[in-house]
Formats: C-alpha cells, structure tokens, sequence
C-alpha cells in the first residue's frame, strides 16, 4: 500500500498492517522512531499520482458528466488509452 507522508502515523500503519497490507511510506521528519521503507516502489506512487492529474484533465472525467457507472468506466478506459498513447509517442 502506497501511502503519502501524511498518512504515516502508527494507527494508519497498523491498520494496513492489520488488512495484509504493507504499508510503503517514509517517515515524518519530526519521528523519533525511524522505520525503514521502500525507497524505489515509494518513487512509483508519484507516477501514479501524476496518472491521475492526466485522468481529471479529462472535463467529462473531472465533472462526473456520465452518470451511469457503465459509461463513465468507459470514458475513464478511453481517457486511459490516449494518455498512454501520448506518453508513448512522445519522443
């Protein structure tokens, strides 16, 4: 599980803990106790996070304009495909 700074208390690790979840996050700065993370898989959650700033540049995606849940998986799988298809055809 790939969690933000924000989010790296004990109870909120514990908690993933508790559901088979690893928790991949660093450490506040201000934390007495140190863990040791990940440093390579916690680099992978910005990838994903700025997939999701592609995704809500999509107006219809941003706004919930589909209110079917049907079509609006769909739009968000075709908003999906053109951002890899930029990503893949930039040089």
């Amino acid at each position: 599980m790939l969690m933000d700074r924000a989010y790296a208390d004990i109870k909120t690790r514990f908690t993933a803990w508790e559901l088979c979840f690893h928790a991949v996050v660093p450490p506040k700065t201000n934390t007495v106790d140190k863990w040791e993370y990940d440093k390579e898989l916690y680099k992978k959650r910005n990838e994903i996070e700025r997939f999701f700033r592609r995704l809500k540049a999509f107006r219809a995606i941003f706004t919930r304009y589909d209110k079917l849940d049907s079509i609006f998986s769909v739009s968000v799988l075709f908003a999906s495909i053109v951002i890899v298809l930029r990503c893949v055809n930039t040089p």
